[in-house]
């Protein structure tokens, strides 16, 4: 079970600093769909609100996986992006997992030009290159490492475009980019390496699909936009 949880975390959250803000000026709410082995299991729920030049977005998450009609896990999390034009100034988070409390403080410090954590599983500074690993931004498709949106924790990462393609969500055929996103390291144990499949609407800036495969087939779907 321990196991289990933790390939979850790792690939369920992967991966924001510098957003392009401008990019989703027209997007009040975007909602994504989880699935597990074909059988829909949650949701990843996205709420923009704009006030002068601060955008602040609040993301909500939740699945559960159930064997034998027993819930065996369950996942909800709460968390806040707050920037001021395209710069992350702070991100927070709560994540109860089963029973067990998650959490990441993160701000921006204006002195260090860094950000300074405070998380479940990682405390200290990180620079401003990193992305908070939510599926709302394509520059999870840009950069190179990632902080974790329920721990804290820093990965590296290498997004490494496949090429064009047509999928259908929903009914809608969509033209897509497809990347892949995989752990930098190697050496990292391969239960704990990112290893996803993402299709991207580079016409509308938006994440249309995120695949991978740990303990089961998991597919997150965007599903609606407004």
């Amino acid at each position: 079970m321990r196991k289990f949880i933790a390939i979850l975390f790792i690939v369920i959250f992967p991966v924001i600093s510098m957003a392009h803000m401008g990019h989703y000026n027209k997007y009040n709410k975007i909602e994504m769909e989880i699935f597990r082995n074909g059988e829909l299991i949650g949701y990843n729920y996205y709420f923009f609100e704009r006030k002068g030049e601060e955008t602040t977005i609040t993301n909500q998450f939740k699945f559960s996986v159930d064997l034998l009609g027993t819930t065996i896990f369950q996942v909800e999390t709460y968390g806040e992006e707050k920037y001021i034009k395209d710069q992350l100034i702070s991100y927070n988070s709560k994540t109860l997992q089963n029973d067990k409390k998650k959490f990441v403080n993160l701000n921006l410090n204006k002195n260090s030009k860094k950000f300074d954590i405070k998380g479940s599983s990682f405390s200290g500074e990180a620079t401003l290159n990193n992305v908070i690993g939510n599926w709302w931004s394509h520059k999870i498709l840009q950069a190179e490492s990632q902080i974790s949106p329920i721990s804290g924790s820093i990965k590296e990462q290498i997004v490494t475009f496949i090429g064009k393609e047509k999928i259908e969500l929903y009914g809608k055929i969509y033209d897509a980019d497809h990347f892949t996103l995989k752990s930098k390291d190697m050496n990292i144990p391969k239960d704990k390496r990112l290893d996803f499949d993402i299709w991207y609407d580079q016409e509308n800036s938006r994440i249309l699909k995120v695949t991978y495969s740990r303990m089961g087939n998991w597919e997150y779907r965007l599903k609606n936009f407004e």
